[in-house]
């Protein structure tokens, strides 16, 4: 009788392992399907005139679903954690872009997001900003422009796990 307990104890621990296994992917699997529809996360940044990389931007949303976008780390020459954005003209003039927000008040707006602005430290200037997602989520395409969207530029970014 002994022995049979110590059986059962056994499979029922196995069966609550497995569970847990497979409640640890649901999750895992629910996030990335999450991910997949949002921006928000770690992207690399692919300069649109050379196509290197240039840095990772961490993207995250406030309490009122508005998106924002802070530099995490330069990539490259750009690999500098004391590089300041000295071309800046707004509140962010001469302070580290390691850590700078670049990207705020970005909205939902159908399959995009929207209304936002964007910094571009290598030149200082503050351009309107849309995005959307592409290629199931693994790559944000990022327009900043001036006035309306078809005078500016884009560039494709790169989700990192």
């Amino acid at each position: 009788m002994m022995q049979f307990t110590q059986r059962a104890r056994a499979i029922a621990l196995r069966t609550a392992k497995h569970a847990a296994v497979a409640g640890v992917l649901l999750a895992s699997a629910v996030t990335a399907m999450a991910q997949a529809d949002s921006p928000i996360g770690t992207w690399q940044t692919i300069d649109d005139s050379t196509g290197q990389p240039k840095a990772l931007v961490q993207i995250s949303q406030d309490g009122s679903g508005a998106l924002s976008g802070k530099v995490i780390k330069g990539l490259g020459a750009n690999d500098q954690p004391d590089r300041r954005c000295t071309a800046c003209t707004d509140a962010r003039k001469d302070q580290l872009i390691l850590g700078m927000t670049i990207i705020n008040d970005m909205k939902k707006d159908g399959d995009a997001w929207d209304n936002g602005q964007i910094l571009d430290p290598e030149n200082g200037k503050v351009y309107k900003c849309k995005m959307h997602l592409e290629e199931g989520g693994s790559k944000l395409v990022v327009r900043g422009y001036i006035g309306v969207s078809l005078l500016g530029r884009s560039q494709t970014w790169i989700r990192q796990q």
